[in-house]
């Protein structure tokens, strides 16, 4: 099974790249971010026609979140993070696709800090947590993915000052990140690369993707018996310097369940 997440920034917009990189990468299971459409506007005929199905909550000029599965229908199981029934944005989705439940995930910003929108941000990953929580304590194979908006440890945010007040790599923001992992839940691309700088976010200014000046502010988790099955990760990097791009996709393929490879 290959699984990806990918921000795509207005899927209205960006709908043909997303099309061509299905039809190049054919990933299994695709988590979306920033659809910034509203749900009727949900390309659905589009994607159906290119072999997946899809549940998504839509949202208007931001946000929005979908999962995509290649030659099946996701079965949902939720389309709002628990814990605050009064937030109406739309940043968590959550399906059953062949036996593995997904969870797909836009997490706050968070800038500008200190301010109400960092509170927000703190209080949804605490939000988070709480509910990965009873996901990894029911036992099932599960997987967190999408873009956290957390860069985790200093090696995921290249060197420079101008990121020093971003709310980003605050050390607040990186608690809430690594509170998440002791739950027990794998990174893939530390796994996959425990020595290697990774990014998966290049800022549009100052040629910061031409210098490869990233973040990791991507991330897919595993649960434990998942974790045991990674087959490969990787960065589709190629796909951030296209015309009309979003931002890069990261993908991992990982075993299927009877021990063969994808």
């Amino acid at each position: 099974m290959k699984i990806a997440t990918f921000n795509v920034n207005n899927i209205t917009r960006r709908l043909a790249n997303l099309l061509a990189w299905l039809d190049q990468a054919e990933p299994d299971v695709v988590c979306l971010q920033e659809l910034k459409c509203g749900q009727r506007d949900f390309p659905i005929a589009e994607l159906e026609k290119a072999g997946y199905g899809a549940v998504w909550r839509g949202q208007r000029t931001w946000n929005g979140v979908a999962i995509l599965a290649r030659d099946a229908t996701p079965v949902l199981t939720r389309d709002e993070l628990p814990g605050e029934p009064d937030d109406s944005q739309s940043r968590y989705i959550e399906a059953a696709v062949n036996g593995v439940l997904i969870a797909g995930l836009y997490a706050p910003n968070g800038n500008p800090q200190p301010g109400p929108k960092f509170d927000y941000k703190l209080a949804w990953h605490k939000r988070l947590n709480s509910h990965a929580k009873s996901l990894m304590e029911a036992g099932i194979p599960v997987v967190l993915a999408g873009d956290f908006n957390v860069a985790p440890t200093p090696r995921d945010a290249y060197a420079t000052k101008s990121y020093d007040d971003n709310a980003l790599v605050q050390p607040q923001s990186r608690k809430a990140f690594a509170d998440l992992l002791k739950q027990g839940w794998t990174d893939s691309v530390r796994k996959a690369f425990p020595d290697q700088t990774v990014y998966t976010f290049w800022d549009y200014r100052r040629n910061r993707w031409e210098r490869n000046a990233g973040l990791r502010l991507d991330h897919i988790l595993l649960s434990a018996d998942l974790s045991e099955k990674l087959a490969e990760v990787g960065i589709d990097r190629d796909v951030r310097g296209q015309p009309e791009a979003s931002e890069a996709v990261y993908r991992l393929s990982r075993a299927a369940r009877d021990g063969r490879h994808p």
